[in-house]
């Protein structure tokens, strides 16, 4: 044996030992997002596209290629039944298009954006979509069939960090990354079935169909696992590491050999004679046929009994066998990847280092998966010095970054509270007096809903705000009633969920709010404060967003309990809408439709921040204009988390219903079920408050007693009758500005549906605004109420 071999078999046993995250496997991310995709339900087939500078999709569908928007470069698309998916380079933003429209082109819909936390691993099955945070490695996923279940697709309940996943018809599998086993979840039982009979196999990858699932295991041989009932499990006679990329249907899975790049495929009556011949770089599936991107010119190929056009390739432009990435290459680089990538970026080869026990029998080179690159040369004990550097380099990164972070390596700062895992228990409080709501038209309570405290937050979902947990200053009484001049009343600007509100200046500069908890030790209230002060500071300590208020810090000094905000210059929506001196002329701020829908969209996107992005979820509960605000440069921010909870599970006990007249959902009003769809109702209202500039409930000019604006403006929506309603401060819209009004008038009246069933999801509102708001901009072209759909898929 010689020294190079030994100390490449050592490298292997220190990798395994020192670094049992490290995934070392010789697949190409099987189980994740590709640059191919079908959305079979349409017979849609789209692809990345090679030789641009940037890397679109383009679509195939019925004869004609399609364009997909907004043009920005990708780095990988899945497609499920009647839509797909991509993820955008870098993987801050996560993109669907509905595909079984008739017209020529397909609209975009976000539902995913951060530019802090990022995706990988894009995966879609029939009706969902997962992907995972590339620093955590935990699985989120989204949309779901509602027909199915009122909610959306679930995350995996326990928090595990994945090396990739994969989506099968309601439900999804992930390769762990510690142990490599097989964990399943979703809506129904397959997904259970799937990973008892994987046990405790140790698998490379993954990748499912409709009812299966197949992957290489460790040493590199295919298994699969799931429904048998068309041979779909019966895989072909090979040897350990002949299989590369899988594409499984609904009753057959197909497999590239590595040696040569031909497809095999096996189960139902999927003879797949006619790919015969060729080589595929990579391949998908529908449900009863599968699509390859072959090596000869990077075009797609399509075969199997539900493609009616096989034996030629389809009509689209050259697509990348792999994503654009501007980092260097680990592994090698594809070849003519400079031209593909039209000089942004390389196309990266997979690394192929095999995953065998370790052995005295030297280790041989595995067989290339493309044409040999320079980087095969390298002496494999350079690599192995290279890769024991590297560990030891990420180690000393590691060190110096914790001690930076906890401040062990600097001199000391105020004491930090950190918010890793809240856990608050708070008592309930009684209701309030009468609202009155929307299409009920009927008082239902007495004025304003009190607060109700916080419930036990002992429930653990996401170790994310664990991982990354955010931290508050603590700062003495005496600090900050020097810097409100001992709280006077000339600094007060307001109230919030648990007590009165002041500006104040800290010795550093900072202009700051203060929210202090009511000191009267006569009122009932010590427990709703206590709670109100916890659930703020558990919340806001972890949140940052630019759509939300942050926290700066907190007082907890004998009876005393402070929350330190940043200051919000321009006040709150309410303030401009409402406030005397602007009731009869047009606010200096919210004077134009387009900067009301402009605030609009911030809100929306702060609370699509709360609902779909926070660790676990939050629903506010308390979304009202005056709790929508405005910083020096007009960017609307969410502030007062006092009743915020965490989104509660079905079998949670009901909470008792708490909000603001007005504001509050009539069916977590009146049957205590509390969803994120609470928050849209609010909002809802606020948008009409913003269309009409009447407050929630107001006094009827014609004597008529009090009125909602719900009731006041939807009927008349309804009737096309948008410009009775609108408010007369800001004058008429223009052209472009009347169909984005429009737009958001028809949103805010889905948001007030009765049923929270019946009301869009914050990401779907987002969208609407987003539209309505680049219609203002005049940069596109009409929107018509008559295309408007709630639809959240």
């Amino acid at each position: 044996m010689t020294i190079t071999n030994s100390l490449f078999t050592v490298t292997i046993i220190l990798i395994a030992v020192i670094s049992p995250s490290v995934v070392v496997v010789v697949v190409d991310g099987l189980g994740s997002g590709s640059t191919i995709a079908v959305s079979y339900g349409s017979g849609t087939v789209c692809g990345i596209i090679a030789g641009e500078p940037l890397q679109r999709i383009e679509c195939y569908r019925g004869g004609e290629k399609i364009s997909i928007g907004p043009n920005t470069s990708y780095e990988s698309i899945s497609g499920g039944r009647n839509f797909f998916c991509g993820l955008t380079s870098g993987g801050a933003s996560l993109l669907c298009w509905d595909t079984v429209f008739s017209n020529s082109s397909f609209r975009p819909q976000r539902i995913y954006y951060s530019d802090t936390v990022r995706l990988r691993d894009l995966t879609v099955g029939d009706d969902h979509v997962c992907a995972v945070e590339i620093l955590t490695g935990v699985a989120k996923c989204w949309r779901g069939d509602r027909d199915r279940s009122p909610f959306p697709f679930p995350s995996p309940e326990i928090v595990e960090e994945f090396q990739s996943i994969t989506s099968g018809v309601g439900f999804s599998c992930g390769v762990l990354r510690n142990s490599s086993r097989v964990q399943c979840w979703g809506f129904n039982t397959t997904g259970e079935d799937i990973q008892r009979q994987f046990g405790n196999i140790s698998m490379s990858s993954l990748v499912a169909g409709d009812s299966h699932a197949c992957g290489l295991n460790r040493t590199g041989f295919l298994v699969c696992k799931g429904r048998n009932d068309s041979g779909q499990l019966d895989v072909p006679s090979g040897s350990a590491f002949e299989f590369s990329d899988l594409a499984l249907g609904a009753n057959h899975s197909c497999a590239i050999r590595r040696l040569n790049g031909s497809a095999v495929c096996w189960g139902g009556d999927f003879s797949g004679s006619e790919m015969r011949g060729i080589s595929f770089e990579s391949i998908v599936a529908g449900m009863s046929f599968s699509c390859g991107l072959t090596t000869r010119n990077l075009s797609l190929f399509c075969w199997g009994i539900g493609w009616s056009v096989s034996g030629t390739d389809l009509p689209l432009s050259k697509i990348v066998p792999g994503p654009c990435t501007p980092t260097s290459c680990r592994c090698g680089i594809y070849p003519n990847s400079e031209t593909l990538c039209s000089g942004t970026g390389n196309i990266c080869n997979p690394c192929e280092i095999q995953t065998q026990l370790p052995s005295p029998i030297p280790l041989t080179p595995p067989l290339p998966l493309s044409p040999p690159s320079s980087s095969r040369g390298i002496n494999r004990g350079l690599l192995a010095f290279a890769i024991i550097g590297s560990v030891g380099i990420c180690a000393g990164v590691c060190t110096i970054l914790y001690c930076i972070l906890t401040g062990i390596c600097c001199c000391r700062h105020k004491k930090i509270f950190n918010s890793v895992q809240p856990s608050i228990t708070g008592a309930n409080a009684n209701s309030g007096t009468a609202a009155i709501f929307g299409p009920y038209g009927s008082s239902l309570r007495s004025s304003t809903i009190r607060r109700q405290s916080s419930r036990a937050m002992s429930r653990q979902r996401s170790g994310t705000s664990s991982k990354h947990a955010d931290r508050a200053e603590e700062f003495s009484l005496s600090e900050l009633a020097e810097a409100t001049n001992n709280f006077s009343w000339a600094n007060k600007i307001g109230a919030g969920s648990f007590g009165t509100v002041y500006r104040g200046k800290l010795t550093d500069g900072r202009e700051v709010a203060i929210k202090r908890g009511e000191t009267d030790p006569i009122t009932k209230k010590c427990q709703e404060k206590e709670s109100a002060f916890e659930s703020e500071l558990a919340f806001l300590s972890r949140l940052h967003h630019k759509h939300l208020v942050s926290l700066v810090g907190f007082c907890e000094e004998r009876d005393e309990r402070l929350l330190v905000y940043e200051y919000m210059k321009n006040g709150s929506i309410y303030d401009h809408l409402h406030d005397k001196s602007n009731v009869n002329k047009s606010s200096s701020v919210l004077n134009s439709w387009k900067m009301r829908i402009k605030v609009a969209l911030d809100a929306a996107r702060g609370i699509e921040y709360l609902h779909i992005y926070a660790v676990p979820s939050i629903i506010h509960r308390d979304i009202k204009s005056s709790n929508i605000l405005l910083d020096a440069n007009l960017t609307a921010r969410v502030s007062d988390f006092g009743l915020s909870l965490m989104e509660p599970e079905p079998d949670d006990i009901p909470v008792k219903a708490a909000g603001t007249a007005g504001y509050i959902d009539p069916e977590y009003y009146v049957l205590n079920v509390l969803t994120a769809k609470s928050d849209v109702y609010g909002l809802g209202v606020v948008l009409l408050e913003l269309l009409t500039g009447k407050r929630a409930i107001f006094k009827d000019e014609d004597g008529g007693g009090l009125t909602s604006v719900v009731d006041f403006a939807v009927p008349m929506i309804l009737a096309g009758e948008l410009g009775r309603v609108l408010d007369g401060r800001v004058g008429p819209p223009e052209m472009k500005e009347a169909e984005a009004v429009e737009l958001v008038a028809y949103t805010a009246m889905h948001c007030v549906n009765l049923e929270g069933k019946d009301r869009p999801r914050m990401t779907d509102i987002v969208t609407y605004l987003e539209s309505a708001f680049a219609l203002c901009d005049d940069s596109h072209g009409c929107i018509s109420s008559a295309t408007f759909s709630t639809a959240s898929q």
